[in-house]
């Protein structure tokens, strides 16, 4: 028990004579050590890299969970599996739900539909969009943030704890210079006591050795310290060099799928074209006095004849590649010519370019007046 208030006791002056140092540099009344420039910029270095390292981490982020409720919900969850030390469930994205709504939606107005049919097609697409991002936010988590927060609650702690012992040492060291300048001081005036404060300044100057050394030994550990963010650095590159590669996979699979949708959608009926598809095949038909039957027989495109009249010009809406030697290839913004023969799908028309012919989806097509 006694030795506990000594020690209390001898903390607590620690404290206050700290307090007295720190407070009497403040008003310009006590010397302060200062540190050589090279440990000063290595402190500013590791102090900047800590405050936009922060920035970084929090903004990544907000970038992969945008919602700030989803955000705040999905930490307090890894918090949790984290202290039971369980891996947490994969978490559902909001590509793949929608593409669930979208599917499901389908089933309601029926598959066959114009509409329920290309939900199918979109939903499954969405869906496979919420894939690439679930695995890209994952990716990113282990190769980008969980390095950036080990350093922010790992070394940099470590750092912190070091340089306020630092600091606390510091002020031990001025506070020792101080009481033995006093010291020297009040010897020199008061020569009939000289023997006294003889020991006064001996045992000032004693005290000074120790915490000269006790500070050196800590300004080399923080030294060291601080000079390890140049390693920080290096290893915070290689994430940087791995979120981007993750970045530009996720983007590209993303592209893929919206390409592979659109040609998709290409060959599915459009209820909006179909109008203006029956009613060219109606004009065409009129103006040459012929009916328009559905024929069984397979469309020869090298047989085929613009009419005389009902072709219209159209403007391509999208890049297009011909799946077969029946179908014409098209470039986004190009203008070409189009019709339609009796028997031919309604999602589809002749389109003719040059000397080049072949079927074209109307969904790739703006038809104009």
């Amino acid at each position: 028990m006694d030795f506990n208030v000594k020690k209390l006791a001898s903390g607590a002056g620690l404290f206050f004579t700290r307090a007295v140092q720190f407070t009497e540099e403040k008003l310009g009344q006590a010397e302060k050590t200062e540190l050589d420039a090279h440990f000063e910029n290595l402190m500013s270095r590791a102090d900047c890299t800590k405050n936009w390292t922060e920035k970084i981490y929090r903004q990544t982020e907000v970038l992969l969970q945008p919602n700030p409720i989803d955000h705040t919900g999905a930490r307090i969850e890894e918090f949790l599996y984290e202290k039971l030390d369980r891996k947490a469930p994969s978490r559902i994205t909001n590509g793949e739900l929608l593409g669930q709504y979208m599917q499901d939606a389908a089933k309601e107005f029926g598959p066959g539909t114009p509409y329920g049919s290309t939900l199918i097609q979109v939903g499954e697409c969405e869906r496979r969009l919420g894939a690439a991002e679930r695995e890209f936010l994952q990716t990113s988590a282990i190769s980008f943030l969980t390095p950036l927060r080990n350093f922010l609650e790992g070394d940099w702690k470590t750092i912190s704890k070091e340089r306020r012992l630092l600091e606390n040492l510091r002020l031990d060291l001025d506070a020792c210079k101080t009481r033995l300048k006093k010291a020297r001081l009040a010897e020199a005036k008061t020569a009939c006591e000289g023997e006294l404060w003889s020991e006064e300044v001996e045992k000032a100057e004693h005290e000074l050795r120790v915490a000269q050394t006790e500070f050196d030994r800590q300004a080399e550990v923080t030294r060291l310290l601080l000079e390890g963010i140049s390693s920080t650095h290096v290893n915070h590159l290689r994430c940087l060099h791995e979120f981007v590669e993750a970045q530009a996979a996720y983007y590209k699979q993303c592209h893929f799928h919206m390409q592979e949708l659109q040609k998709e959608l290409g060959r599915l009926p459009n209820a909006f074209a179909l109008n203006s598809t029956h009613s060219m095949a109606a004009a065409g038909s009129a103006a040459e006095g012929i009916s328009s039957p559905v024929e069984t027989d397979t469309l020869k495109i090298e047989e085929v004849q613009a009419p005389a009249t009902g072709t219209r010009k159209a403007k391509v809406l999208y890049d297009y590649d011909a799946a077969d030697s029946s179908e014409l290839s098209l470039l986004a913004d190009e203008l070409i010519t189009v019709y339609t023969v009796p028997g031919m799908d309604s999602d589809w028309l002749i389109g003719e370019r040059g000397n080049q012919k072949g079927k074209v989806p109307v969904t790739y097509l703006e038809l104009l007046s």
